[in-house]
């Protein structure tokens, strides 16, 4: 050893100070081995039991949440919280006719109301115990009435008196005159037969797909429901960004003084397809929906209300959404980061829109179109539903919306 220094000499010359480094040394790398194996473990299989139904299911990585999401994390642990504890008590009485079914059909412009009905029915959220829920459920069909040729004024009669026949009834609307109650209703058929009912919209969540800022919608109490014009024609888009050569894309009714200015600045443009009207179906089989798979940016101008299904086509079929409407509170908006897989503009940018686009660099474009593949899952109607549906992903906004109900 002469000439060489001792890798040992300090460990000998100065038993107490090198002692205490040791066991510094010992702690750092007992730290460092409880958070890996802490990590790894989530990647191993985690088994719960809900009252209905028993199934083992992957925990998922934190990679596999990524910044579409605007807190990935929180997401993901509230997520689990929700489906092992949410419940939800649906009020059994009324007539079957018109309260407590699952609206008439489940396509069209109204399946996600359908779907809602349906799903929640059948769910391991549901429980018949009303002293275990969170949330209760007012089975209101406006889309049911209004099949049976219902006017708006009845309609408002028939909510009036329902919910009033519930209060007389039951404890709960009183205890917090009606904030952990809620009711779902798609396009302008429930909103315009419950905006009689003041008392109901003011306190109650309202899962509506007419999300105005405008009209009395209110963020952080009500939820924004996306509407699905379910079942799609078409296979879902993704991974097929060569086949997109088309710039933007729209058509549709004139409906809304956004859409005649739409078409009136862009219809005759060699890069933007816009046209003025619903393309005839005489041109040929699913001419409409085949439009989205080759665009890389689709047109979604708000109607006659704020929201389009035109959103969620886009979405399904991967064509990059542009939101060209006020006041619109997006769906999931508290969960999902839009500006990640959309684009989102005032309608006041209709006349720059072709150069806007434009401006947009392949690389983010390639950007948008991958994450909105990873969100396509979230605007998704499913029977049975599945996890991060659509159906879970408005239960996990109303889960959210329960903690800040006190009582």
């Amino acid at each position: 050893m002469t000439g060489k220094s001792n890798p040992f000499s300090s460990l000998i010359t100065s038993p107490p100070c090198n002692l205490q480094r040791s066991l510094l040394t010992i702690s750092a790398l007992t730290l460092i081995t409880f958070t890996y194996l802490s990590l790894k473990s989530l990647h191993f299989p985690l088994q719960y039991c809900s009252p209905d139904i028993s199934v083992t299911r992957q925990v998922e990585t934190s990679e596999e949440f990524t910044d579409i999401y605007h807190s990935p994390e929180v997401f993901r642990l509230n997520y689990e919280e929700m489906e092992k504890n949410f419940k939800v008590f649906i009020y059994p009485d009324g007539d079957p006719n018109t309260f407590y079914q699952t609206p008439r059909k489940l396509t069209g412009k109204y399946a996600s109301e359908g779907f809602f009905f349906q799903n929640i029915r059948e769910s391991h959220f549901r429980t018949d115990n009303p002293d275990e829920a969170h949330l209760f459920f007012i089975p209101i069909s406006c889309h049911k009435m209004r099949g049976k040729g219902t006017s708006y004024e009845n309609m408002t009669v028939i909510v009036d008196n329902y919910v009033q026949s519930l209060i007389m009834k039951y404890p709960y609307w009183n205890r917090t005159l009606g904030a952990d109650h809620f009711f779902v209703t798609c396009h302008d058929v429930g909103v315009r037969a419950t905006e009689g009912v003041p008392f109901l919209v003011k306190n109650s969540i309202r899962v509506v797909c007419s999300p105005s800022y405008d009209v009395g919608f209110i963020p952080h109490k009500d939820v924004a429901l996306p509407q699905v014009l379910q079942p799609f024609a078409l296979p879902a888009g993704g991974n097929d960004i060569e086949n997109r050569t088309a710039l933007g894309f729209w058509a549709g009714h004139r409906n809304s003084k956004i859409r005649v200015i739409l078409a009136r600045v862009w219809e005759n443009d060699t890069e933007l397809d816009i046209s003025n009207n619903r393309i005839n179906r005489a041109t040929g089989p699913l001419v409409y929906q085949k439009r989205f798979y080759r665009t890389k940016f689709c047109i979604c101008p708000g109607g006659s209300q704020v929201n389009s299904a035109r959103i969620t086509d886009s979405i399904h079929y991967g064509c990059i959404p542009v939101i060209l409407s006020n006041y619109y509170d997006l769906p999931f908006n508290d969960i999902l980061n839009w500006e990640r897989f959309a684009v989102i503009l005032k309608e006041s940018d209709v006349y720059r829109l072709k150069y806007i686009l434009k401006e947009i660099p392949d690389e983010e474009f390639v950007l948008l179109h991958n994450n909105l593949v990873k969100v396509q899952k979230h605007f998704q109607w499913n029977t049975p539903p599945l996890r991060y549906d659509a159906f879970h992903m408005v239960m996990y906004d109303l889960w959210l919306r329960h903690h800040v109900i006190k009582y």
